[in-house]
């Protein structure tokens, strides 16, 4: 059982009862500590939560976050949704009050290594490949962070010869720097093993972590890209003599900052062939050993995955495995068997000859232009949401290429439809029609009657989901609907 002593007689404020809220508020009281917690959803929509909470003894504080909590706060766990910049934590940092988080919190606790995955596009693949290959030689798997469930609620379950596999965000990754808790004063913290608690508020780098790529992204909650960058980096910066990272070659920011760590770093690239690394030879996916000789796993052709950055992916990805000790037997099972996560351009449904892909979590234009060079048939994009301060001439001007018709929707269509038409000159040969709708089901019906035979209908919106949606997620489950809805 994990040990939580450092934390008794601590009071433990949990903030924001988001999945992850939720479950370490959970998890502290059922360690019999002392915690309350706060979120500014009213009563009446947290109502079974906080019904639940109440019934194993957490204190709650609902509809505001008030800053009397503050007073008697020994330690803040925040969760991910919380920015940073919210008054709330801002006061709580000038009052030098200690932060943390659930990830951070599990990874202190868990006893078996760990195998961590972050980068602006890619990470729930990767870390989903990552997972079954370790499942495929034999081990029992854990995956979680920023998918599937919280793991400290299972962190009393785990064994040290267990694989635990997590995917890591930016948000996440910034409870990983020192830098938050640098003006605490230890001394005032009243825990009865106070090194173990500095450790919890210290840096640290999982042992085995990737950043598989770096692209501006999430500039509407980070004050800069250099911010930006400063979280994804927590992965690797705080690792261990014998940590190694997997990075890659291909993409520039991952190479500049993999330069600093030669010796620790696993390349994967589709341009190259390097020593220890993942890479091609022909068709055909393969390792590296030290002398450059390779390891075939499997030939593109028996991939089902669509698109260069999943073949990217999935190099990464054995790469992380071969690091966690999983034969190339395993890996090749795997990846030539695996079809894809759902809202990655997940097919839906051929309807009439025409075939419907939920790329839903395409929150960027980045992942939009992945998303068009992985097809080659004819496309009708559905494009559109919540603008996330991101530049879109590179996305404008390849969807003019790549398909037959756009149809825009939601908060951004204005500055997306602004866009193609700013580059549009530059291709006097695009025949491409822009069509504008209200929403996503008007979106879905209007494509459904411009398509022909051997089309693609893309849900690819290049843009946050919250105009209209909770979460990407709802938004591709929605498309998924009105697709299965077409008669």
């Amino acid at each position: 059982m994990a040990d939580t002593n450092f934390l008794v007689g601590l009071q433990l404020l949990v903030v924001g009862l988001g999945r992850e809220g939720v479950a370490l508020a959970t998890y502290l009281a059922k360690q019999g500590l002392k915690v309350f917690a706060t979120d500014l959803q009213p009563e009446e929509q947290l109502a079974d939560v906080a019904a639940s909470l109440r019934e194993k003894g957490v204190t709650l504080h609902l509809g505001e976050h008030p800053i009397s909590l503050l007073d008697k706060a020994d330690i803040l766990f925040v969760s991910p949704g919380v920015p940073l910049e919210t008054p709330f934590l801002q006061q709580a940092m000038l009052r030098r009050i200690p932060l943390s988080t659930e990830s951070r919190l599990f990874c202190h606790l868990c006893p078996a290594p760990i195998v961590a995955i972050t980068g602006t596009s890619g990470k729930t693949t990767t870390t989903t490949l990552v997972a079954k290959i370790m499942e495929a030689d034999g081990r029992r798997t854990w995956v979680g962070g920023n998918i599937g469930q919280p793991l400290i609620g299972v962190v009393d379950q785990i064994e040290p010869t267990d694989a635990v596999v997590m995917e890591l965000s930016s948000f996440q990754l910034e409870y990983f720097h020192a830098r938050l808790n640098k003006n605490v004063d230890m001394s005032k913290i009243p825990s009865p093993e106070p090194q173990q608690l500095a450790r919890l508020l210290g840096n640290w780098s999982p042992p085995i972590s990737a950043i598989l790529n770096i692209k501006p992204n999430h500039l509407d909650r980070h004050p800069s890209m250099k911010h930006y960058i400063r979280a994804k980096r927590a992965i690797i910066d705080y690792q261990e003599a014998q940590g190694v990272m997997i990075m890659s070659l291909d993409n520039d920011m991952t190479r500049t900052i993999g330069n600093h760590f030669r010796k620790k770093v696993r390349w994967f690239s589709q341009e190259a062939q390097v020593a220890n690394g993942a890479g091609l030879v022909g068709d055909m996916l393969a390792l590296f050993d030290q002398k450059l000789e390779p390891q075939p796993l499997a030939s593109q052709r028996e991939i089902k995955l669509r698109g260069s950055h999943n073949i990217n992916n999935i190099l990464a990805a054995c790469l992380l495995a071969r690091e966690a000790g999983a034969s190339p037997e395993a890996m090749r099972q795997v990846i030539t068997s695996f079809t894809g996560v759902e809202h990655r351009l997940q097919l839906v449904r051929e309807h009439h000859g025409v075939l419907y892909y939920n790329d839903s979590i395409s929150t960027s234009p980045d992942r939009l232009i992945a998303a068009l060079h992985s097809f080659n048939e004819p496309i009708v994009l559905l494009v559109g949401g919540r603008d996330k301060h991101l530049p879109w001439e590179e996305a404008a001007w390849l969807a003019l290429v790549k398909t037959r018709d756009i149809i825009i929707f939601g908060e951004a269509a204005e500055l997306i439809a602004e866009a193609i038409e700013l580059v549009r000159p530059q291709i006097p040969s695009s025949n491409t029609a822009v069509h504008r709708c209200k929403d996503l089901e008007e979106a879905v019906s209007l494509a459904a009657q411009i398509a022909r035979s051997g089309d693609v209908v893309l849900l690819s919106p290049g843009c946050a989901s919250f105009d209209a949606f909770r979460n990407f997620a709802e938004r591709g489950e929605r498309f998924t609907e009105l697709v299965r809805q077409l008669r």
